[in-house]
């Protein structure tokens, strides 16, 4: 009887993240995991299951790797005394991604080459789709940590202003122009996330209040 092949998950994720980075999402198979690692191909299928769930573990170990280096950079700029740790926090936040590629360049690039959208599209697995689903309420969950630290808010508004400083900002003036490396690039991102924190989030919205005899009278017209 054939003793099952051992190896190392991580391996076997790494050449899925170079394999997307470097050719693309399209390029990334059993077949050719199986070529760069020397992985068997039944190994793999009895792994994974398919190559949806390949590129699907490969982006969760991404994200999560992303979203944890995120917090322990925000956590570490509120942990710094200051009356301005909030704002330092939502601009350590806003430059993680930058961070983020310098030491895992190959899982940044998949991050940025294949959406979370087609991967699902592309029907990974529903208990894969479901951890993908959580990485966003993990994202949300910092927003919202953020935007009490700012303003002592929740809301929507307040929400969307964090998310133009540390999702809008970085992927139009860094990540998709593929400018990381420049410094002009974060001096520019910081001064507009600057700028967005000085114009703050739209005021929140006023719930109306009841007029209980105006709806009573409503009621009683026939």
């Amino acid at each position: 009887m054939a003793r099952p092949q051992v190896y190392d998950t991580d391996t076997v994720l790494d050449a899925v993240d170079a394999l997307a980075a470097g050719d693309g999402a399209a390029a990334v198979s059993i077949r050719a995991i199986s070529t760069a690692t020397g992985v068997s191909n039944g190994a793999l299928y009895h792994r994974f299951g398919s190559r949806g769930a390949l590129l699907g573990h490969a982006w969760l170990r991404a994200g999560r790797r992303f979203l944890t280096l995120q917090n322990a950079l925000v956590d570490e700029a509120l942990a710094d005394p200051g009356t301005d740790a909030a704002a330092r926090a939502v601009l350590a936040a806003a430059e993680a991604p930058v961070t983020f590629a310098a030491a895992h360049p190959d899982s940044a690039r998949l991050l940025l080459t294949v959406p979370r959208a087609q991967l699902l599209a592309d029907g990974v697995p529903d208990d894969i789709a479901g951890q993908l689903r959580d990485l966003d309420g993990s994202l949300v969950a910092l927003m919202r940590r953020l935007a009490e630290a700012l303003w002592d808010r929740r809301d929507g508004a307040a929400i969307d202003a964090v998310t133009a400083c540390i999702v809008d900002l970085p992927t139009a003036l860094v990540l998709q122009r593929g400018r990381r490396s420049t410094p002009i690039a974060l001096r520019q991102l910081r001064a507009a996330v600057e700028a967005v924190l000085r114009v703050g989030p739209a005021p929140p919205r006023r719930h109306q209040p009841t007029n209980t005899t105006t709806e009573s009278r409503r009621e009683d017209t026939p």
